[in-house]
């Protein structure tokens, strides 16, 4: 992402993101803090990494002179990467950040030959059990549940007539790649659309990458082409294919991890009013969450953490479109289930506990 481009990036996700006040803890006073935060693709995906790009400017914000931050893009290359986390762990580096299940595997091998360092994974899980892994943090993300909300947004926009018949009944999925941290957005998307709609017809759809958005944009095509009317995208940057296709389709979509319509809002508005809401995933702010417990010794490394709706960790946009096109009613529905969830009431299903039969049975049990 080109320096200008991220700045904007930055401008229209400071007004939804909190971020406390400015000034560095005297903690830190001393010696500056480093952190890099190593990028398993590249910047520009208008979600999840430039999300934890984000969180890195918010650190620096925060603390300033006391803390050195660094955001490196490793590229699409898998075999680049652990040689990048071995020249980061060489380093001076305090803190050495990844993301994604995809960077487990490349911790499990450095972190333990880098004692002295501090890693933090973020929505990646560390076997603990089977290793010495004491000095690497793990954070996931319940994205079942800001899911779940938008499985009920995505039907009842349906059920209630917003949606006009001749658009189709049929709700879209789209997801990077058939593992189970996306099946786990699969499962509570699906769930919440039962809860309105018990017999919902859901179209699943797999890229087979996170870094292709014409494939996206073929792919949700081709759905609403045969009678989706609205759909979830969950693919990162080939998840923009899909936003694409609304715009072409006259259709409605539903972005990820961060507000998609608010990030297009300035450069593409035709895009923009399609986006009827986005499921947050919010990297920035678990990727700051984590380094201030770091600063104040209190990162709970050796462990893993999982985070939800109780913790503001997902959620979904109420603002911009859905603030227009979702009536009280589908509103308050939606404001009951995440007090349900939070409270333990509602209990929504994982992608990560179901095993393979389970996930097919449910993925059948939607087809159109």
């Amino acid at each position: 992402m080109h320096h200008l481009s991220r700045r904007r990036f930055t401008s229209l996700l400071l007004a939804s993101t909190a971020i406390v006040a400015l000034g560095a803890p005297a903690v830190l006073a001393e010696e500056p803090k480093k952190i890099v935060f190593l990028v398993n693709g590249n910047l520009g995906d208008k979600s999840y990494f430039d999300l934890g790009a984000l969180g890195m400017e918010q650190i620096k914000a925060k603390y300033g002179d006391a803390v050195e931050t660094k955001v490196i893009e490793m590229g699409t290359d898998q075999t680049k990467w652990l040689p990048a986390f071995q020249d980061a762990s060489e380093g001076d580096w305090d803190v050495i950040v990844g993301c994604t299940f995809e960077i487990s595997d490349i911790m499990i091998e450095v972190a333990p030959q880098y004692p002295d360092k501090t890693y933090i994974l973020i929505d990646g899980i560390m076997p603990y059990a089977d290793g010495d892994f004491g000095n690497v943090y793990s954070v996931t993300f319940n994205q079942n549940e800001g899911s779940y909300l938008a499985g009920i947004l995505a039907a009842g926009l349906i059920a209630d007539g917003t949606i006009p018949a001749d658009w189709g009944s049929t709700i879209g999925f789209l997801g990077g790649v058939d593992i189970p941290v996306i099946n786990d957005f699969l499962v509570g998307y699906i769930e919440g659309a039962r809860s309105v709609t018990p017999d919902v017809r859901v179209a699943i759809a797999y890229a087979g990458s996170f870094n292709d958005a014409a494939k996206g944009k073929e792919l949700a095509l081709a759905q609403y082409r045969a009678g989706t009317s609205i759909g979830f995208n969950v693919a990162g940057l080939t998840g923009l294919g899909q936003l694409a296709a609304a715009k072409d389709a006259g259709r409605y979509a539903i972005g990820v991890n961060s507000d998609q319509e608010a990030i297009f809002r300035g450069t593409d508005p035709e895009m923009a009013d399609k986006v009827v809401s986005s499921m947050l995933k919010k990297v920035d702010v678990t990727l700051l969450r984590a380094f201030d417990l770091f600063v104040e010794g209190k990162l709970p490394v050796g462990t893993i953490e999982s985070i939800g709706l109780k913790e503001d960790a997902v959620g979904l946009v109420d603002t911009g479109i859905m603030a227009t096109v979702a009536n009280d009613a589908l509103k308050a529905r939606i404001a009951v289930a995440k007090a349900g969830i939070i409270d333990g009431t509602i209990k929504v299903s994982s992608g990560f506990v179901l095993t393979p039969d389970e996930l097919n049975a449910l993925r059948d049990s939607v087809r159109p």
